[in-house]
């Protein structure tokens, strides 16, 4: 339909239109890589490394770099000054406590040493107190992912996103969601 569009309004053949499309979708492949603007080139391969490791690839996605949301981070950050000593000291904290641990940067670590390190800051209320600078990094890092992430085409079909759509009648949250929140619609009428 939209192929019919084009080509009515281009008086291009259904064959020139697809060729077209081939043609752009190419070009667009063969276009240079991001360019990030606030991240230098070691925090920007960090970053890469870190957001697929809060979402990764799974059988219903992308990961967190297939959604883009590296370029999501370097476009939020270039002209918000209170983020980017947060997200920059961060990194530099990633890389100092792996390199305490194993002489290694963050990027550099084996997939195990990431996590044992990522164990460490993931849980607030587990987390040793000398960790308190990598929890709070790690917090808003995650944050910042997860907004990238569900904010993208990727992230939208993850959630199976319907959009504004008309909704005739509001049954509420379902059953089993309140049992799991210990809450009940009980009172509330």
């Amino acid at each position: 339909m939209a192929m019919a569009a084009v080509t009515a309004a281009f008086k291009w053949t259904p064959a020139e239109a697809a060729r077209a499309a081939t043609l752009a979708r190419t070009a667009l492949q063969a276009s240079p890589p991001y360019a990030p603007t606030f991240f230098t080139p070691h925090e920007w391969e960090t970053v890469r490394v870190l957001v697929d490791l809060v979402i990764p690839r799974d059988e219903r996605s992308g990961s967190a770099t297939d959604a883009g949301v590296p370029e999501f981070m370097d476009f939020m950050l270039s002209d918000r000054p209170d983020g980017q000593v947060p997200m920059r000291g961060g990194l530099a904290w990633l890389d100092n406590e792996c390199s305490e641990r194993s002489r290694k940067t963050f990027v550099t670590s084996t997939e195990a040493e990431r996590t044992a390190l990522l164990d460490d800051i993931a849980w607030p209320k587990k987390a040793k107190p000398e960790m308190s600078q990598g929890v709070a990094f790690f917090n808003m890092f995650r944050d910042l992912t997860a907004s990238g992430f569900f904010t993208s085409k990727i992230g939208f079909a993850d959630l199976d996103y319907q959009g504004n759509t008309f909704v005739s009648e509001w049954k509420g949250c379902p059953d089993a969601a309140l049992r799991k929140l210990g809450v009940s619609y009980e009172g509330t009428e």
